[in-house]
């Protein structure tokens, strides 16, 4: 039976001269793969060409297990074509629907995942937005929702505050370990104080406080989360390069 709901378009490739293949965030259902036959049609019945960050109202079939859903429908409501002509809005852009498709399983539902990439890339338009600052918050609050973030404001492995000098982060942990803890773990990053106070920053703004995040802290948070999150992964982030350190 065909399904109804809200969607944000975090992949698109071309199948053929007609067709694409696309990966839709939607709100009720989460992540869903789908065959979108004909939108590159001029006259498309299913609503024409569907493009990355593309934001509207989706009808579609689930598909059977691994094999792909059928699009019916896709009505854009949002472009974000103001994004594209900004290159650091659009690689944040770029970066933070990566990270959705990376992270989320199919057919998993997380509304609120999908509230927050709705509310980011709204806030990303918006000419006071730090790119840097906007991305970083979404990361940070991803990871949260996955469940792979842990508590930053004490040591992963003792529970003692990490201090401020020779603190680590441990992905396979997922969280940051304190200069007496760090020699016993193998795998580690040494945190900056400029990460530090970026994580600061964004935890704080998690709490509901509106504290500055300058562009220096918010792309060494980045950094930190994005060793974090291809640790996690075991791949690499292709948007990661454009947005961190």
């Amino acid at each position: 039976m065909p399904t109804s709901d809200q969607a944000i378009c975090l992949r698109a490739s071309d199948y053929s001269e007609t067709s694409q293949v696309i990966a839709l965030l939607t709100r009720e259902s989460g992540l869903v793969r789908l065959m979108a036959k004909g939108t590159k049609r001029p006259k498309s019945k299913s609503g024409g060409r569907v493009d990355l960050m593309a934001e509207g109202g989706c009808v579609y079939s689930a598909g059977r297990r691994e094999s792909l859903g059928t699009l019916i429908e896709f009505a854009e409501t949002i472009s974000h074509s103001d994004l594209r002509r900004d290159l650091r809005r659009l690689n944040a852009a770029l970066f933070m629907i990566e990270l959705a498709g990376a992270l989320l399983a199919e057919q998993d539902p997380h509304p609120e995942v999908f509230d927050l990439l709705h509310n980011a890339l709204a806030r990303l338009a918006q000419a006071d937005a730090s790119p840097a600052a906007v991305g970083a918050y979404f990361h940070f609050r991803l990871l949260r929702h996955a469940g792979l973030l842990g508590d930053l404001a004490a040591c992963a492995n003792c529970g003692r505050p990490p201090g401020i000098r020779d603190v680590y982060f441990a992905g396979a942990l997922g969280g940051l370990l304190c200069r007496a803890c760090e020699p016993a773990q193998a795998e580690k990053l040494a945190v900056s104080r400029a990460a530090l106070s970026g994580l600061a920053a964004l935890a704080a703004a998690e709490a509901g406080e509106r504290p500055k995040l300058p562009d220096p802290q918010a792309r060494a948070a980045t950094a930190l989360l994005v060793y974090h999150t291809e640790y996690q992964l075991g791949r690499r982030l292709k948007t990661a390069r454009y947005v961190a350190g």
